[in-house]
């Protein structure tokens, strides 16, 4: 289950955001052997004082952590365009308010998940993918740009994601680095979920109002989102109804 947490409200999602925090550390610390700031156990950077959407996979029965990652407008301060320049063009420059960037993505490897899926992949990863897929469309996005490195490229290609490189590839720490653009839409959701095994939506409740909530900032406008019939895997769009966040998701 996806819970999604803008940074404001991360305060009361305390047991979460210290999973994912200590998570990062082990990920891009100690196994991708990043340049980043650790501290206290802890990775966090300039990026998480924007006001990020944190998408963060957890068991729904126990609320225990099982990966996350971080959206931000590519409108403002971003990680591609800021640390990673050099994985860009010449002259290239991706900044729309429709395209979100996707970064500090982690997982872990827990004996409760569920079985990995189609490709030997972790569930929660598959989570969080699709997550980004749902948020794209709630959110009125039309494509997600990310920075990965190549074991990550071939995941992404095996559920089906079909990553577009922009710019070239080039060696950061000890990995090689790619930046990619992803497309968002109901189709590419659609294609997804039959990929990874998934009919039904992969965000917790109340999420609706959160990620209409966060795309009206971006936009500067009421999104006339829609949303779709998840226990038929994807139909045709229909107007929401009013979805009132749930207890756990509301400050």
């Amino acid at each position: 289950m996806i819970r999604l947490i803008e940074a404001s409200y991360s305060r009361f999602f305390a047991r979460e955001m210290e999973a994912m925090f200590r998570s990062r550390a082990e990920t891009f610390s100690r196994r991708l052997g990043w340049d980043v700031d650790v501290q206290d156990g802890f990775e966090r950077d300039g990026f998480d004082r924007l006001n990020p959407l944190y998408l963060v996979s957890v068991d729904p029965e126990t609320g225990e952590y099982w990966g996350s990652l971080r959206l931000l407008p590519t409108t403002g301060p971003n990680m591609l365009r800021d640390v990673f320049p050099q994985l860009l063009g010449d002259h290239e420059v991706v900044a729309d308010p429709t395209i979100w960037e996707s970064s500090r993505i982690c997982v872990e490897a827990c004996g409760a998940q569920p079985e990995r899926m189609s490709g030997g992949i972790n569930f929660a990863l598959c989570e969080l993918l699709l997550g980004i897929g749902e948020v794209g469309i709630l959110a009125g996005l039309t494509r997600i740009v990310s920075v990965f490195d190549a074991r990550m490229f071939r995941i992404l290609k095996a559920t089906g994601c079909n990553p577009k490189i922009i710019g070239k590839p080039q060696r950061v720490g000890e990995v090689m680095c790619y930046a990619a653009l992803f497309d968002v839409g109901p189709e590419h959701l659609k294609r997804g979920r039959r990929v990874l095994g998934f009919g039904h939506s992969v965000l917790a409740p109340g999420a609706y109002d959160w990620v209409a909530k966060a795309g009206e900032k971006t936009l500067g406008r009421r999104l006339d989102v829609i949303r779709y019939d998840y226990a038929l895997g994807g139909g045709l769009p229909t107007k929401p109804p009013r979805v009132a966040p749930s207890a756990e998701m509301t400050p």
